[in-house]
């Protein structure tokens, strides 16, 4: 018998998410296979949890080692913005992107990822996210993958990441930067498991409270 937890995520459905985006798989991304290589899905929640960092918590990675002025993020209301070879499409945002700068970066310390059926080359995914814990320093995500014109989730996954001072590289005693707590807050969604088996999330109820209609890398 699957752990509690498992079978929860096995009944994922993209209403569980607060934030969605959409990823068109590339050729080099099936492995010998015929379905997408395990390394491809770390790159997918990297992708739309940066996103989401740079769009809604004020995180700006352009500046670490680059005096320059950092380049504009994609506006969340953005119908969609191309990258080398993958269109992602920001389709759900709750939460304006924040005018001040985070000063803090985000380590991972912690990742995982459940696998319930495969995808392959040229599948569109769905890729939604929420958090699922969040602490004093600390948040851990979640992303479910799912394809296009399906309805079953086909992996879901995350990790967890810590914000430091950028030069001391520890957490203070403060913890996070209130622009990035606020922005995590708006996706934080937790599992109501009823008699230990089953239950569900309650991301309508933080979708609705965020005011929507639905809710490894360093920074």
């Amino acid at each position: 018998m699957a752990p509690p937890d498992i079978a929860l995520k096995k009944r994922r459905t993209r209403s569980d998410y607060l934030y969605h985006q959409v990823h068109r798989t590339r050729w080099f991304d099936n492995d010998m296979y015929a379905h997408l290589n395990n390394t491809v899905y770390a790159t997918l929640f990297d992708s739309i949890i940066n996103t989401y960092l740079i769009t809604h918590c004020g995180m700006d990675p352009f500046s670490i080692n680059n005096s320059s002025p950092s380049p504009t993020p994609p506006s969340p209301s953005s119908p969609s913005s191309s990258l080398t070879a993958t269109t992602t499409t920001t389709t759900t945002t709750p939460s304006p992107s924040p005018s001040t700068p985070a000063s803090q970066v985000g380590i991972m310390v912690n990742s995982y990822c459940d696998y319930f059926a495969s995808v392959s080359f040229p599948d569109i995914l769905d890729l939604g996210l929420r958090v699922t814990k969040l602490g004093s320093s600390s948040v851990t995500y979640e992303v479910g993958v799912f394809k296009q014109g399906e309805e079953q989730v086909k992996v879901v996954g995350g990790y967890t990441h810590v914000f430091v001072e950028r030069g001391s590289m520890r957490p203070t005693r403060e913890g996070m930067e209130g622009v990035v707590r606020r922005g995590l807050e708006g996706l934080l969604v937790k599992d109501n498991v009823v008699g230990g088996g089953g239950g569900g999330s309650d991301a309508a109820g933080a979708a609705s409270a965020a005011g929507t209609g639905r809710g490894r890398a360093k920074l």
